[in-house]
């Protein structure tokens, strides 16, 4: 699943990025990469995505947030991905 399909107030881990290469190391550089915590804030209308991740919050577009493949934190961390 992605971010996008994620449910408000829930931890997710990342599994995967799948988008073009700048996005994912601009990504990257924001500490969003595989095995990371990401806290659903909050989710508008418009598709935007707001997410918390190790203390600071990011708003992000339908279509990056489209290529941030997820799982809920409590299946990923029982598959070792924390």
């Amino acid at each position: 699943m992605t971010i996008l399909e994620g449910t408000v107030r829930k931890v997710y881990i990342v599994t995967d990025i799948v988008m073009n290469e700048a996005i994912m190391r601009r990504l990257e550089a924001l500490g969003i990469n595989s095995g990371t915590k990401l806290h659903m804030m909050n989710q508008k209308k418009n598709g935007t995505v707001i997410i918390k991740v190790r203390g600071t919050r990011w708003a992000m577009g339908r279509d990056i947030a489209g290529g941030i493949k997820v799982v809920p934190a409590e299946e990923g961390e029982s598959h070792g991905n924390n």
